[in-house]
């Protein structure tokens, strides 16, 4: 049966895990389900973390599996990156930490405008970056209900286009 009503949950496009070491992450990926490659990327970004503002520095590991996009954030930066930080193990032993799902808002940007007012109406945005003009983010702290934070994430679609075209995808079948 069909229910026509946006749940929250609706659109979810990745699944993202937290390291301490994204180097050793990656081989581990690699091993044990056959991601070879990945795109990676180092990025610092201004950020707010609830009242907080500063950069994010961050290394990052994208690759695609049929539909859902896996991520893998090393923090490198202090500070404010403890919305990853401290997820890890806090005796500095590897763990892959899972993290947070994102969901895309697909469309022009007017429709990401309704949705983080609808959004904002609902819960709390926890976390904001300024990745520039073509790329929208927030996280909603979601622990308390399903364990984890969730990312919301708008594209600018020939933006989106051009980007998806250099993360590897897998494909099972």
């Amino acid at each position: 049966m069909l229910i026509p009503n946006p749940t929250g949950l609706a659109n979810i496009m990745q699944t993202a895990w937290v390291t301490p070491d994204l180097d050793r992450s990656m081989d581990q990926f690699a091993r044990r389900f056959k991601l070879q490659d990945f795109f990676t990327t180092d990025i610092a970004i201004p950020a707010r973390l609830r009242d907080e503002t500063g950069e994010m520095a961050l290394r990052i590991a994208l690759a695609n599996v049929d539909n859902i996009q896996i991520e893998l954030i090393q923090p490198v930066g202090g500070g404010i990156d403890r919305i990853y930080r401290d997820a890890l193990p806090s005796d500095g032993s590897h763990a892959n930490v899972f993290h947070h799902c994102c969901v895309k808002i697909a469309g022009p940007i007017d429709r990401w405008n309704a949705y983080i007012a609808e959004l904002e109406k609902k819960t709390t945005i926890d976390y904001t970056g300024d990745s520039g003009p073509n790329v929208r983010f927030v996280y909603t702290d979601e622990r308390e209900t399903i364990g984890i934070w969730l990312e919301h994430v708008w594209y600018e679609p020939s933006y989106d286009a051009e980007f998806s075209a250099l993360i590897p995808t897998y494909r099972s079948a």
